[in-house]
């Protein structure tokens, strides 16, 4: 098995997120709702939140693309490394920072909700896009490069996060496709020239 930790997120994730789904306690249990991590400490929603899902359909897009983009970086950090366990460390305190704007900015907010791997998933997906700044990515089976669909990306979810409305956490996908970024250049920052010179030599495929 070449990438256990991705399969096996991706397999606790639809797990979890089922069972939430038929028990209405679990879902209550780990979601993140503020009040539970300032007032009662339950700081373990701070995680448990990204393995819950609003419905099968949230939980199918955030999967498949979990799927086909975490592979390729858990080889990567770990080739990078020599240590599987750093793409799980990755993977996780993603999901941390890429909740942390938007708790912090609702932690008195007692009608505030958030849940979905959305955020760690928009950091794995940068972090491809760092080494794969040309690679085509299918966005309703329309094939769009990896570098153009970041630019989009993230120009859309700062237009969505400052208009409201859709009760898409976009904070925490920018939070999480830059956290991404940021985790690759920290870790190797050889990474960076790298990706300007895969940038000059446009390689669509």
């Amino acid at each position: 098995m070449q990438n256990p930790i991705t399969l096996a997120l991706i397999a606790i994730t639809v797990g979890v997120s089922w069972w939430a789904l038929r028990d209405r306690g679990w879902m209550d249990r780990l979601i993140l709702w503020p009040p539970a991590v300032s007032r009662h400490r339950q700081y373990d929603r701070l995680l448990t939140y990204g393995f819950v899902h609003a419905d099968f359909m949230h939980l199918l897009f955030n999967m498949i693309t979990l799927y086909f983009f975490g592979g390729f970086v858990e080889q990567l950090i770990t080739e990078l490394t020599g240590q599987r366990w750093v793409y799980l460390a990755f993977y996780l305190s993603a999901l941390l920072v890429s909740i942390l704007p938007s708790y912090l900015k609702n932690h008195r907010n007692p009608n505030y909700l958030s849940l979905g791997a959305s955020g760690a998933v928009s950091a794995v997906l940068f972090a491809f896009i760092l080494i794969q700044p040309w690679q085509l990515i299918f966005v309703f089976f329309i094939p769009v490069p990896a570098v153009v669909f970041a630019v989009v990306y993230i120009g859309y979810s700062i237009w969505m996060d400052r208009r409201g409305g859709d009760r898409i956490n976009h904070s925490a996908h920018l939070a999480g496709a830059g956290f991404g970024v940021l985790f690759m250049l920290a870790m190797e920052p050889r990474v960076l020239g790298y990706f300007l010179s895969q940038l000059m030599q446009p390689s669509f495929g």
